[in-house]
């Protein structure tokens, strides 16, 4: 595979085996911003715990202090009064079986799905095309919720979910490399700090087992997990 030479500038401002100080990587990997586009910076946390068992996933949702730096479209789930709240706290799209139909027929352009709990019998004929997609509603993320509107302003003002996957790393963007390092470790301050609560009772041993922050387009930066407490 060849490297582009952008890629490479990147690289030579890493030291490959260093666990750098949280701060000092972000720092980093704002240098190593070097697209034309304004990258987004992103987290990579891999636990010690077995996303196979139930008792040991972890996940959760919390508002960013300074956003994502992403406009976020929201569609949501909803009749009557709750439907009128999602429109006036900014959903671009509100509905209920018009919308299952569209999604059906294959139409996504929309980046956060919430919807009120007495939705969710509808919502559920959704369920195998919105779940690989990680956009179904969830209880634990706040996206089943009776207070849509609130949902709504959440998701548009940074509100982000992080959750295990399959091989128990937690991914997820803390921001655009144009924030700079102040507000970007603000963010990662959050989020570390929302995933180290959410430690399960039933996790034994290492809890945070590797961190990396990296670019959309950069190398990963390692990180000293050890001073993540």
């Amino acid at each position: 595979m060849s490297v582009g030479k952008k890629y490479k500038e990147s690289m030579a401002l890493v030291e490959k085996s260093k666990l750098y100080d949280p701060a000092e990587a972000v720092a980093l990997a704002c240098q190593t911003a070097k697209a034309k586009f304004d990258e987004t910076i992103e987290l990579h946390i891999r636990l010690g715990v077995d996303s196979r068992h139930a008792d040991q996933q972890v996940r959760g949702a919390i508002v960013l202090p300074n956003g994502t730096g992403k406009s976020v479209r929201t569609l949501v789930f909803a009749r009557g009064d709750k439907a009128k709240a999602a429109e006036e706290a900014g959903a671009e799209y509100v509905g209920a079986e018009d919308l299952v139909t569209k999604i059906q027929g294959g139409w996504f352009e929309f980046d956060v799905v919430i919807a009120s709990p007495d939705m969710m019998g509808l919502v559920g004929r959704l369920g195998k095309v919105l779940g690989p997609k990680g956009l179904m509603p969830n209880p634990k993320a706040g996206t089943v919720t009776p207070d849509v509107a609130r949902a709504v302003t959440e998701a548009k003002a940074g509100k982000i979910e992080y959750r295990l996957d399959k091989t128990n790393i937690i991914h997820c963007p803390i921001g655009k490399a144009s924030f700079g390092a102040e507000k970007i470790i603000e963010n990662f301050n959050a989020l570390v700090g929302a995933v180290i609560k959410a430690k399960p009772a039933t996790a034994k041993g290492q809890y945070i087992k590797s961190c990396v922050v990296a670019t959309t387009m950069g190398p990963g930066i390692k990180i000293n997990y050890a001073k993540l407490s």
